[in-house]
């Protein structure tokens, strides 16, 4: 447990975060929970497990399983067109989009970006202002979905934060109570997540929730943000670690925590049925399925997961459902990835070296890289820097150049970069002796 603190402890001061709260679950219990940093920067106060934070999208899950569990009782089908229970004209090249096509992003229309408006505008500094107050709000912002389509329904993947608000509006009227009526009374209730809120007043009455900050480049310190209130089914749920471990416990025991089923085991096994490529893949093969990202790539294993960013709170959850073994990640910033800590604590929990996970190792090697390389007798100079997943080449002359990376090696890294319309290659070979570039017509050697 020291090493994850340490390498927590290590990410988050180099991305200035100011607190990240966790919790470890195995065989259905809390194995381990910690918290490093401050849940209030101003006050001094220190974040612990038990700190509410936002968990963003991971809110998705919970609004598939209440969706599910309607679908067990008999009350709806997934293949029902949305417009049976929404008064909107939801289609997509002509055709129907179903609840399934909602639950798994398929339903051809790309994000149309209200989620992003929203909290830009309420949050931080201001940007588009998009004041969508409640879930019907949406209704006439999408009166033009239509037209934004670009593939029929189920053909493509689009993640579509105002499908899952949609969703809400249909639990609302299956149910006839709103919709985080549905989440207490099914979920939470019964899983003693007593510290789980909707972002809305009652969450200020609790005395220990994380206050949210965002990034600020200019000042290079995180400033005081605000709690977005008004996200719903899409990603406004608010938890802390000790009730997400509750969670991700019950989805490991097949829907059933403590003896009491939440869902069937059959629900919580379709949901974690991959059915539909997702463009961004830290492990190589994610899909996903309902409400959930999934993968068989970790260490050869299964891993379920799902990550949340409203940019003042970030999270992720991921489970490995055949190891019985899960973790929650949670912080009050957006800087480094969540998903990133909780692959790591879930490799340390496997008894692996986390360092093999091909994203973590790439991180390792780019902060190698960086630095000031000389040419023969300093004749020419380059410095080094990453910059997230790239590295970027500056010359003396102030010539920039993005450099993309191919293959990455504890040895050897290839890149590639474009100058001048050229294609150039640029290779980094990683010694005893140190680090030296080659590339186009130059050798150069780090500085010590």
């Amino acid at each position: 447990m020291d090493k994850i603190d340490a390498f927590i402890l290590e990410k988050i001061a180099a991305t200035k975060l100011p607190s990240v709260s966790y919790a470890v679950i195995k065989d259905g219990e809390v194995a381990y929970a910690n918290a490093l940093g401050f849940r209030d920067l101003e006050r001094g106060l220190p974040a612990t497990p038990a700190t509410i934070y936002g968990i963003g999208s991971i809110t998705k899950s919970f609004t598939a399983l209440c969706i599910l569990k309607l679908v067990e009782e008999g009350r709806l089908s997934l293949n029902d067109n949305v417009e049976k229970y929404i008064p909107i004209r939801l289609r997509s090249r002509g055709e129907n989009v179903t609840i399934r096509h909602l639950l798994t992003h398929t339903s051809g229309i790309p994000a149309l970006g209200y989620a992003e408006a929203f909290i830009e505008g309420l949050v931080s500094r201001g940007g588009t202002w998009l004041p969508v107050a409640k879930p019907q709000d949406l209704l006439p912002f999408m009166e033009s979905a239509e037209e934004w389509a670009v593939a029929k329904p189920g053909e493509r993947f689009f993640y579509l934060n105002e499908g899952y608000v949609l969703l809400g509006l249909v639990i609302e009227k299956v149910t006839g109570a709103p919709y985080w009526e549905c989440v207490r009374m099914k979920i939470l209730t019964p899983l003693g997540m007593l510290r789980t809120y909707l972002a809305s007043e009652e969450v200020m009455k609790d005395g220990d929730v994380a206050k949210p900050y965002y990034p600020d480049p200019e000042k290079g310190t995180p400033t005081p943000g605000r709690i977005p209130i008004g996200i719903t089914s899409d990603g406004g749920i608010m938890s802390n670690a000790l009730d997400m471990a509750k969670y991700v416990a019950m989805l490991i025991n097949r829907g059933t925590y403590n003896g009491v089923e939440i869902i069937g085991k059959k629900s919580v096994e379709e949901a974690e049925i991959k059915r539909v490529a997702v463009p961004w893949r830290l492990l190589g093969d994610e899909g996903y399925g309902y409400g959930l990202v999934i993968s068989e790539n970790f260490y050869g294993r299964k891993i379920v997961m799902h990550g949340g960013n409203v940019l003042v709170y970030t999270a992720h959850m991921a489970y490995l459902p055949y190891d019985r073994i899960g973790v929650v990640v949670l912080a009050n910033s957006t800087g480094y990835p969540m998903s990133y800590i909780a692959m790591y604590i879930l490799a340390i929990a496997l008894g692996r070296n986390p360092e093999e996970l091909p994203f973590l190792m790439r991180e390792k090697v780019l902060r190698k890289l960086e630095g000031t390389y000389r040419g023969y007798k300093g004749t020419v100079t380059y410095t080094a820097k990453a910059k997230g997943d790239i590295l970027i080449l500056k010359s003396q002359w102030g010539e920039e150049l993005y450099l993309f990376p191919e293959e990455v090696r504890e040895d050897y890294a290839k890149f590639h970069t474009y100058t001048k319309g050229y294609k150039l290659d640029v290779e980094f070979h990683i010694g005893k002796d140190g680090v030296k570039i080659v590339f186009e017509r130059y050798l150069l050697v780090k500085s010590a």
